[in-house]
C-alpha cells in the first residue's frame, strides 16, 4: 500500500507528465498507472486530486497567483508551479487533510523533486494561501461525497 506521500509524488509526476504531453485523462492514468504498483484508495486519490486541479485549475492559478507577489506563474518552475497546484487544490477541495498537513507534505515533495530552495518558494506561497481559507489550519474535516 502506497503511503500518501507517494500518491502526492505520483501526482506531481502525473501533472508534470501531462505538462509535456496533454492528452485526454484517462488515456494519461492508463500510461501512468502501467508501471506502477498502487492500491485502491492511493489511485484514488491521485486521480480526484488530478480531476480537481484540471477542474477548477483557473481558480487554483489565480489564488496562486495572488499570494506569489511580483512571480508569474508562467515564470515558475515546473515543479514548483505543480507542487503549488497539487497543494492548493488540496486545502481547498480536501477537507480530510489539514491544510498544515498539505503545506508540509507539499514543501517535502518540492524538495525532493526540486531542491531546498523549492521548498522554501512552495513554503512562502502556501503559507499565505493557507492563512486566507474559510477553515482551521490544523483540523480536518469531512470528505465531501465523491463528484461533489
Amino acid at each position: 500500500m502506497a503511503t500518501r506521500r507517494t500518491a502526492r509524488e505520483w501526482t506531481v509526476q502525473l501533472l508534470f507528465q501531462l505538462n509535456l504531453n496533454p492528452m485526454e485523462l484517462d488515456k494519461a492514468f492508463a500510461y501512468f498507472w502501467e508501471d506502477r504498483e498502487s492500491d485502491p484508495e492511493s489511485k484514488a486519490f491521485v486521480e480526484e486530486q488530478i480531476r480537481a486541479i484540471g477542474a477548477h485549475r483557473d481558480e487554483i492559478d489565480a489564488i496562486i497567483t495572488d499570494a506569489a507577489a511580483n512571480w508569474d506563474l508562467a515564470r515558475m518552475g515546473v515543479i514548483e508551479r505543480n507542487v503549488l497546484r497539487m497543494a492548493t487544490a488540496e486545502m481547498l477541495y480536501r477537507t480530510d487533510v489539514p491544510p498544515v498537513v498539505s503545506i508540509n507534505e507539499a514543501v517535502d515533495v518540492a524538495k525532493y523533486f526540486g531542491s531546498t530552495e523549492s521548498g522554501r518558494f512552495v513554503n512562502g506561497i502556501l503559507d499565505k494561501i493557507g492563512r486566507g481559507l474559510d477553515r482551521p489550519g490544523r483540523e480536518r474535516g469531512k470528505m465531501p461525497p465523491r463528484g461533489a
